[in-house]
């Protein structure tokens, strides 16, 4: 029997240098799309996709994370019994549907060495990944959703999230090669972190969803530092995709790239637009 995935881990650790200096005292995933952070998005999306365990990887000067998603009494007593009660009632859903946990990056070592990191929190169990730079709408089912109801069919397989990007930007992604095996799902025989154009085996880009298998925690331990003297776990699921354990999901929905000024704006724009439709 395939075990359902309960948890779901969100490196939030890094500095967010593209948002400076923005992003001196506020963590990047605690900027807001309209009226709520880019993390409580995706937190709401894991929790659409069945999850109800939330484990966050913090670093210095990342205390509002966890202030956000607790109560606030003083707060609420204020607009208790005013029109702007219900203005908390999203997040309070969110507090009373989840547990949250947290650990500390302490170094910076890529995002591999993040997800390694969480592993106190994890256990030995399959879990997902969803970096919170990256925001993705779909008006029927969430990109997580997808993924776990492809996971169900592939229980011994780690999957990935993958989006066609221009060849030209490959040098920003890690980027796969495989077998389509069934409609926009790949068996991945190839991963390659952030190749130059020239050198990519496609234009299939990973984006920030992940179903790990819990095996993952040994093989990013045995991965030596690759990009940017980094722990990538593109690496690091190099290693299995060769066993064939890695499928690459194409999915149905939007993406876009908070991590950049660009995409944020466009982030911003669109869901402005959805809500006064």
């Amino acid at each position: 029997m395939t075990k359902q995935i309960k948890k779901c881990l969100f490196p939030a650790a890094g500095y967010g240098t593209r948002f400076l200096p923005a992003t001196k005292a506020i963590p990047k995933e605690m900027l807001p799309v309209l009226t709520k952070p880019l993390l409580q998005y995706g937190i709401e999306e894991a929790i659409e996709a069945g999850m109800s365990t939330m484990a966050i990887v913090t670093g210095r000067g990342k205390r509002s994370i966890e202030d956000h998603f607790d109560i606030s009494y003083e707060l609420e007593h204020q607009i208790k019994d005013t029109p702007k009660e219900h203005y908390l009632t999203e997040i309070r859903s969110v507090i009373n549907k989840c547990t949250f946990s947290y650990t500390r990056q302490v170094e910076m070592k890529g995002l591999g060495h993040a997800i390694l990191t969480g592993k106190t929190l994890i256990g030995d169990e399959p879990f997902a990944v969803i970096l919170a730079d990256d925001l993705c709408d779909n008006d029927s089912k969430a990109v997580l959703t997808q993924m776990t109801e492809i996971y169900e069919k592939h229980p011994d397989c780690c999957i990935v999230a993958i989006e066609e990007i221009p060849k030209e930007h490959t040098n920003k992604y890690g980027v796969i090669a495989g077998e389509e095996i069934e409609s926009n799902l790949f068996k991945v025989n190839n991963m390659v972190e952030k190749p130059d154009p020239k050198d990519a085996p496609s234009n299939l880009a990973i984006i920030g969803r992940y179903i790990l298998t819990p095996e993952i925690f040994d093989v990013i331990e045995q991965t030596p530092p690759g990009k940017g003297g980094e722990i990538q776990i593109t690496d690091a699921l190099l290693t299995l995709a060769k066993q064939g354990k890695v499928l690459a999901y194409k999915f149905d929905g939007k993406r876009f790239d908070c991590g950049s000024v660009d995409g944020f704006v466009e982030a911003t724009n669109y869901f402005y637009e959805k809500q006064n439709k």
